[in-house]
């Protein structure tokens, strides 16, 4: 932190905290007490009105802020709720840029709308459903991931795949040109040219182990833009299921990716959908047990009859 950077934070923390001693300066911006002696005769000859009081320490005079920044409760809680996510989501460095950000905001906050700010932040909370190992490991890749696209070097990872290949493995070793980040309810998405498919493809960083940033660059196509991409829909197979009217509302919000329509009949509710392969939503239909009836296709009935089988033989021979 240079001279500059350090007044102003002097300047910020005083707005923010009414009165502190030059020790506490002095800790929390790691540096001599001596140090923020010669800065706060600096600011004080720069026309900042800073007041000291002996025994007690530095305070600014009422009523002055820097910089000449208003905002209402309603615009405090969004910028400080926007930080929260940032410390939450993003990795450790843009976590700490995130509590900086929120210190520099609160301290620019008149009193009223501060305390205003905090007790409607009090009334809403950010939760994060990511188990904490993988969250932490998510975090790490994060930051590796996000460096290797803004210097354009290819990473490689091992990836645990949805479902197993011919070999039945679910593991393979994979390396890409990493073109984005993408946070998709709840996880963290590379969007990636990958070589061994020769297209782009998306993974899921929860599903990565391994991680290395290697030294082979690439070149991001100029066509390629982040914000306007959007993966070619490849859901080609239709599945028809009934549904008793019950539970069509927990339907909608669990596979309301793959619906493509509902119906409500006499017998129950149709559902339509399309997916790329059954297995994706199998386990689905699984809990749903006898509430709901796959109709099509057939090879998805015959397999929620074996399913049911197994099911059923793990009770029947307890008896």
């Amino acid at each position: 932190m240079n001279k500059t950077e350090r007044q102003l934070a002097i300047t910020l923390e005083l707005q923010r905290r009414k009165m502190l001693r030059a020790e506490d300066l002095a800790a929390q911006l790691e540096t001599s007490v001596r140090t923020i002696y010669r800065d706060i005769q600096a600011l004080s000859e720069a026309g900042v009105p800073i007041m000291g009081a002996p025994g007690h320490g530095y305070s600014l005079m009422e009523g002055y802020f820097l910089p000449p920044v208003s905002f209402t409760a309603e615009e405090a809680v969004s910028l400080l709720m926007g930080a929260d996510f940032i410390e939450q989501r993003l990795d450790t460095e843009y976590a700490m840029e995130a509590k900086s950000a929120q210190r520099k905001i609160e301290a620019i906050l008149p009193e009223s709308v501060r305390d205003e700010s905090t007790r409607v932040r009090e009334t809403m909370r950010l939760l994060h459903t990511v188990e904490p190992l993988t969250r932490a490991r998510v975090k790490t890749y994060l930051n590796q991931i996000r460096n290797a696209i803004l210097d354009q070097r290819k990473i490689s990872f091992m990836y645990l795949k949805k479902m197993p290949g011919t070999d039945g493995n679910r593991y393979n070793m994979r390396e890409v040109s990493p073109y984005g980040l993408s946070l998709v309810q709840e996880n963290w998405m590379l969007i990636a040219r990958c070589d061994m498919r020769q297209d782009i493809r998306h993974f899921r960083l929860s599903r990565m182990t391994e991680l290395s940033v290697l030294e082979d660059h690439f070149t991001l196509p100029p066509d390629f833009d982040l914000n306007s991409y959007r993966p070619p829909d490849d859901r080609n197979e239709h599945i028809l299921i009934r549904a008793k009217p019950e539970i069509a509302d927990k339907i909608m919000e669990a596979l309301h990716f793959y619906m493509d329509a509902f119906e409500e009949q006499e017998e129950g509710v149709i559902f339509h959908f399309r997916v790329r392969y059954p297995e994706e939503i199998l386990h689905y239909l699984l809990g749903w047990g006898g509430d709901i009836e796959v109709l099509e296709p057939e090879s998805l009935r015959f397999r929620m009859q074996e399913v049911a089988k197994n099911i059923l033989k793990h009770y029947l021979k307890h008896y």
